[in-house]
């Protein structure tokens, strides 16, 4: 008697075609991704990815919620939670930025996304700017505690000063990847860390 192949299971289908949306997103924009791409890469069929989402908006979106937010959460938010000295800890991110001249090429997932999608779907706006908007609060609520710690210095605004740091470490990202120079992103870490360094209680 035969043994058919081992069903995937749901929740890894879902994973599969969200990872491959990304992969597919990143390199070629939501409005040039092509669904035949997408399932190809995640080894699924049309309908598989039918019954898990009602097409290709809300595969999008689900990419942003589930995708994105997770590297931003992993790269940013997960180092800075309950750190005595947010200083360090943000000087270890920007140490962990990719300047490899592929990361450089293909920016940042989460900005390129917003810089495409949301003047065109408030769907995509509104989920994109919720993520900013929790990276800024991860950031601002860490230089916070830093400042109660006496580690930061109490006459700046941490919520300011953290859309500052954010704002500044997406544009050098694109700065770099409009003039395919990963030299752009390594000057612009370098006067990250020297502003950092000035924060210091």
């Amino acid at each position: 008697m035969s043994v058919s192949a081992p069903r995937r299971a749901p929740v890894q289908t879902r994973e599969r075609l969200m990872n491959a949306a990304f992969e597919e997103v990143y390199h070629n924009g939501f409005q040039g991704s092509d669904l035949k791409a997408i399932l190809a890469r995640a080894g699924v069929t049309k309908g598989a990815l039918y019954h898990h989402f009602d097409g290709k908006e809300a595969l999008g979106h689900a990419v942003i919620e589930h995708v994105i937010a997770r590297i931003t959460q992993d790269k940013w938010l997960a180092p800075l939670d309950d750190v005595d000295d947010p200083i360090d800890a943000l000087l270890g991110i920007l140490d962990d930025t990719g300047t490899s001249d592929a990361e450089v090429n293909g920016g940042c997932p989460l900005n390129n996304l917003a810089q495409e999608m949301s003047p065109l779907d408030e769907g995509f706006r509104r989920r994109l700017s919720e993520i900013f908007t929790n990276w800024i609060g991860g950031v601002s609520d860490a230089l916070r505690l830093g400042q109660i710690n006496e580690k930061v210095r109490n006459d700046i605004d941490a919520r300011d000063t953290a859309t500052y740091l954010v704002a500044t470490y997406e544009g050098y990202i694109s700065l770099a990847k409009t003039a395919q120079d990963s030299r752009v992103l390594i000057s612009g870490m370098k006067q990250l860390r020297l502003y950092l360094e000035s924060l210091r209680a």
